[in-house]
């Protein structure tokens, strides 16, 4: 448990480190080279630059790995099954020097589950560590049961099933542990991977697709001087960028358009990425299809965000090098090794998105720390600390709602990101002006900068019962930093 200095130091670090990679802009390819910071693009957050320790490996020197693909085991009327593990496993990130981690099915970045529109899906977890787990699909819009509701854990030993029903349109989604308490420590030590929903209008675009679609997870973490895993509860020591697991890897690429998935799965960090001038064409954001492509010099990532971009490698020579970086330094460099024919196309035109029905309904969310108990801080939403025994809203099925989202950590100076479970939202305006390019598109997770306030709207049409929403730095919502709404019909 964190006390008052270890909090106070998080929230410095916080503003130098898991925002860091949010605020400073640079003249040059490599944003490490500013010399300043700058206002955060339409957050109005200025953090100073964070420093960067790099282990012992050679920038570049291992290839990023894509997450392999899962499996069904078998079809029963209509819908994939699916048998995945949650076991340990060894891992290098620094080679030669394993550490010990908790992944789905064996691997950092757990199996990508690939499904479509309209197809259900039944996933059975085996928890063959030692802890809780939980799995909880982020975006995803599931029935209580299989929603991953932080109580609902399964124990070392035991199995669980989770439907999916997947009625949602095409969209980057991920799932990860969400057992209440444990939820930041099994995220960071590896249970995390994507979940891809893909539809047959999507399939109709065009777009990159087979082996030019790569899904990318960047996060960061703490490594000892031996190349071990280190956890603790305040992030001044996650300094390592990791790309699919791998430290600054290369990705070989064909001189071709890719499609790129990237999700921030890291606990407190925000990403600037950047492409050292070259272009980037965002095409999706959290919840799927923009409605056009938006041509982008750079992406901001908070914590749990997604972002599809296209990058077209057609106009550099073989040989080439293109290096991926967030303000603290490179990424992920692409090495354009080869050509190859290329029939996909990024249309005008992607995904409309419907007008927003009118809200009948406003509700105020609260994120803070409590800190009127100096050695047990506790995260609170609305000034409670989650209970799962305690409905904060009731909201009646086919309702749309408008909900102010605060950030009131102003002394600490702490940002959260907002995370809403069942629905996608869209968003408004932060602090009374327009949404910034960021926010854009259909939304499930937001950063939110102390003292901004950012209004979503929603309408909840999906399933009965009771859900969370919660901060997602996991290392706050651990703390209590979550509430419960309960969809009434």
């Amino acid at each position: 448990m964190l006390d008052r200095r270890r909090l106070l130091k998080l929230g410095g670090i916080t503003a130098g480190s898991a925002v860091g990679g949010a605020v400073l802009l640079s003249t040059a390819h490599n944003p490490a080279a500013a010399t300043g910071p700058t206002a955060h693009s339409g957050h109005g957050y200025t953090p100073v630059a964070e420093t960067r320790s790099v282990p012992s490996s050679t920038p570049f020197s291992r290839r990023m790995p894509v997450p392999r693909e899962a499996v069904p085991s078998r079809t029963r009327s209509g819908a994939d099954v699916f048998q995945i593990p949650i076991q340990p496993a060894d891992v290098e990130f620094v080679p030669g020097a394993p550490t010990r981690v908790r992944t789905f099915g064996g691997q950092f970045v757990g199996p990508t589950i690939r499904v479509r529109t309209g197809r259900p899906a039944r996933v059975t977890f085996s928890n063959k560590l030692d802890v809780a787990a939980n799995v909880h699909v982020h975006g995803g819009h599931n029935p209580q049961r299989s929603d991953g509701y932080p109580t609902d854990v399964i124990e070392p030993g035991a199995s669980r099933a989770y439907d999916y029903p997947n009625r949602q349109q095409g969209a980057t989604l991920w799932y990860h542990d969400h057992a209440h308490h444990l939820e930041a420590e099994n995220v960071y030590f590896g249970l995390h991977g994507f979940y891809i929903v893909e539809d047959d209008a999507e399939r109709g675009l065009g777009l990159p697709t087979g082996e030019y679609d790569v899904p990318v997870m960047l996060r960061d973490c703490q490594l000892d001087a031996n190349g071990g895993l280190v956890y603790a509860p305040v992030p001044t020591g996650r300094t390592t960028i990791l790309a699919n697991g791998v430290v600054t890897p290369h990705f070989p690429v064909a001189a071709r358009k890719y499609r790129f998935r990237f999700l921030n799965g890291a606990l407190e960090r925000t990403f600037r990425l950047t492409l050292g001038g070259a272009e980037l064409t965002q095409i999706a954001s959290d919840g799927g299809l923009l409605p056009a492509p938006v041509r982008r010099s750079e992406i901001v990532l908070g914590s749990a965000e997604r972002t599809d971009v296209v990058i077209d490698f057609a106009n550099q020579p073989i040989g080439a090098q293109l290096v991926l970086y967030d303000v603290s330094g490179p990424v992920l460099r692409f090495d354009v090794t080869r050509h190859a024919a290329d029939r996909s196309r990024v249309p005008a035109q992607l995904r409309p998105l419907p007008a927003l029905p009118p809200a009948t309904v406003e509700r105020d969310v609260a994120m803070k720390f409590d800190l009127s108990n100096p050695t047990a801080p506790v995260g609170v939403v609305n000034g409670r600390a989650y209970d799962p025994n305690r409905v904060d809203f009731q909201i009646r099925r086919g309702t749309t709602e408008i909900w102010r989202i605060r950030n009131d950590d102003t002394m600490l100076g702490l940002p959260h990101t907002f995370h809403l479970h069942l629905e996608q939202f869209r968003v408004l305006d932060r602090n009374g002006a327009p949404p910034n390019p960021d926010d854009a598109g259909r939304k499930d997770t937001i950063f939110v900068a102390p003292g901004e306030t950012v209004r979503v709207q929603v309408t909840f049409t999906d399933h009965l019962g009771k859900y969370v929403y919660h901060c997602h730095y996991l290392d706050h919502s651990a703390l209590g930093m979550m509430g419960q709404m309960e969809i009434v019909a």
